[in-house]
């Protein structure tokens, strides 16, 4: 957001004395004025606040942000109470405010390529879709996410949910499969695997967090009647595609598709949220499709719904 032409940052709130004194050491922080909520919510001319806190303080942060009357960007996942959330979402729309939630992939290149062919109709009818979104964690770390019984799922899987739920819509039913394999025996969920049905397809999404560098194996791979896109690894992103006729500048069968050098991960999020404060366009992802993958994700992190 410092880099952007779009914002200024007037400055930065964290009321933990720990967490406020690493963010102090940062460079991302460096120069800015760090300032009570109080006195952020009252700046003069304030139109967008980042949220990016404890998942339990989340959607409370959040709420507080949209009762001043302030766009927002919220991290994920949305909380762990789907009504709570449900609330946040009604309440924005009521005051005409845009949030937007921060699920990484929306902007990546390879996911908008493949929401773009979908577009087209040149994967035809979705009937497969398998995903897997892992990485390697230790003891202090896991320490930090023991309090949200979701687990790697909730966690981590959050983020290719939110990819599938923009492909195919709300699932009829959701499935969730957790173990907890690590040596360390503390219980927390951390081999995961959630069966989505749909009337005409079937997802996977695995979320391990004991899989030996396993962020470099993560993919999204779907599977149509017309092609099948396979995206890995997911960043830097890069894929191959297969049709059954040429499409565009695609040939007909299986190709490498190369994308540019990324810039930072969020930073066609940002961009994009600032179209929307100006008024230039809607946000594609509507409260109607977080509200869809909220339920989505509490389902297949074995959490209830109600």
């Amino acid at each position: 957001m410092r880099k952007a032409a779009d914002f200024e940052v007037v400055g930065v709130v964290e009321p933990d004395a720990g967490r406020r004194a690493a963010a102090e050491k940062s460079a991302t922080y460096a120069g800015l004025k760090w300032m009570a909520e109080e006195e952020l919510l009252n700046t003069s001319g304030l139109q967008a606040v980042a949220v990016e806190t404890a998942v339990k303080d989340l959607v409370p942060t959040g709420a507080r942000c949209i009762a001043a009357g302030k766009h927002i960007h919220l991290d994920k996942p949305g909380g762990e109470s789907l009504p709570a959330f449900k609330a946040l979402m009604d309440e924005a729309t009521h005051r005409k405010l845009t949030i937007q939630m921060g699920y990484m992939f929306r902007y990546n290149p390879a996911f908008q390529l493949c929401f773009r062919l979908l577009h087209e109709g040149a994967l035809g009818e979705i009937f497969s879709i398998d995903t897997a979104m892992s990485k390697l964690i230790g003891a202090k770390e896991r320490n930090v996410l023991l309090p949200y019984s979701g687990g790697s799922m909730f966690e981590l899987g959050c983020h290719v949910i939110d990819a599938v739920v923009t492909i195919l819509g709300r699932p009829d039913k959701v499935t969730p499969h957790r173990r907890s394999v690590s040596a360390l025996g503390d219980g927390w969920s951390d081999n995961d695997l959630a069966v989505l049905d749909y009337p005409r397809a079937t997802v996977t999404v695995r979320s391990a967090m004991v899989e030996v560098d396993g962020g470099a194996r993560r993919n999204f791979v779907v599977c149509g009647t017309k092609g099948t896109l396979d995206i890995r690894p997911l960043e830097p992103p890069a894929a191959r595609l297969a049709l059954d006729t040429p499409h565009g500048e695609f040939k007909k069968g299986y190709q490498d598709v190369t994308f540019p050098k990324p810039s930072g991960r969020y930073d066609r999020d940002f961009a994009d949220l600032a179209k929307v404060i100006r008024g230039e366009k809607a946000l594609e992802f509507t409260p109607e499709h977080d509200l869809a993958v909220e339920e989505t994700l509490l389902l297949a992190s074995g959490l209830p719904t109600a």
